[in-house]
């Protein structure tokens, strides 16, 4: 067995020589997985403080528990961030001919992640307000929700909301990786894949939400609704044509029915328009229309 064994490390190390493009060997560190987790759950717990801790949170206590988690959130978001633009430097780097030391580019790197870290916890006033929009969009948009804390509770939608809202300021900061694992994590927990670059516009809700796909250069406007099974997705395009805008544009209070798929990057789905469920849309749709499938026949056979 030991013998066996030894065989086996052999070939699972020649195949780092061998095998390229999985391989992240004498590079700096790639972010960390559980960090990212950690980032998300202390975000979430300022964003909804007193809903996320096992012990109820007294209003005199609450500047002292912002403070801290906002440090502990800080010096993650800087390890982190700093690892992602050490990557994008480093990957820059190997297609030009831009050649200095690593201390060099490792300070560059936090100095950078600092900047970044500041101005993404400045925004969180803002994204706060956006997200209350996105509670109230719930509760108004589901006769089921009984309450706003049930919304913030039970709701997979606004939690998927609430998290792209924060790893979409990483992305058009220019930040690699990091907005993806982040979108890639609550999409493996609530089923819900909203890729960090989509833009989306206050009062957003999504009902249900499960198998709901929203590509990269999606655009949604104000007051906008849609259900489980939605796609907004891309006509198929060449890699390097992935440049252009791939996904739909859908303006302000839409609502889109569950299942129905939105393709292209020029399709446009006007304002105060209803897509009914299961429609398969690849033109755009003028303001304030209604969009169903054909009526289909139902034949019922009675029992016996």
């Amino acid at each position: 067995m030991i013998e066996a064994l030894k065989q086996v490390g052999q070939n699972v190390l020649r195949s780092y020589e061998e095998i390229g493009g999985i391989n992240h060997l004498d590079g700096s560190n790639l972010p960390s997985r559980i960090r990212v987790i950690s980032i998300l759950e202390d975000y979430q717990s300022i964003v909804f403080p007193g809903f996320t801790s096992e012990q109820p949170i007294h209003r005199g206590e609450v500047p002292y528990q912002i403070t801290e988690l906002l440090h502990r959130l800080a010096r993650n978001l800087i390890k982190e961030i700093g690892k992602c633009i050490c990557f994008r430097t480093r990957k820059a780097e190997k297609k030009g001919s831009l050649c200095v030391g690593e201390s060099f580019w490792d300070r560059r790197c936090e100095l950078e992640a600092e900047q970044v870290t500041l101005e993404l916890l400045s925004q969180l006033p803002e994204l706060r307000r956006k997200i209350h929009l996105d509670v109230e969009a719930a509760f108004r948009g589901d006769p089921a929700a009984k309450s706003h804390e049930e919304v913030i509770l039970a709701y997979p939608g606004l939690e998927a909301i609430a998290i792209h809202r924060f790893a979409h300021e990483l992305w058009i900061r220019n930040i690699p990786l990091l907005p993806r694992m982040m979108s890639e994590y609550i999409h493996g927990k609530t089923g819900i894949d909203i890729h960090p670059g989509a833009t989306i516009g206050e009062s957003f809700f999504i009902d249900h939400g499960t198998g709901v796909v929203i590509g990269e250069t999606t655009v949604i406007g104000r007051d906008v609704k849609i259900y489980q099974g939605v796609t907004l997705g891309a006509l198929s395009i060449r890699k390097e044509l992935s440049d252009r805008k791939r996904h739909p544009t859908i303006e302000d209070e839409v609502t889109i029915y569950a299942g129905a798929t939105i393709l292209g990057g020029d399709t446009v789905i006007g304002k105060g328009s209803v897509i009914g469920g299961n429609v398969w849309i690849t033109e755009s749709v003028p303001p304030y229309s209604r969009v169903y499938n054909k009526s289909t026949e139902y034949i019922m056979i009675p029992k016996g």
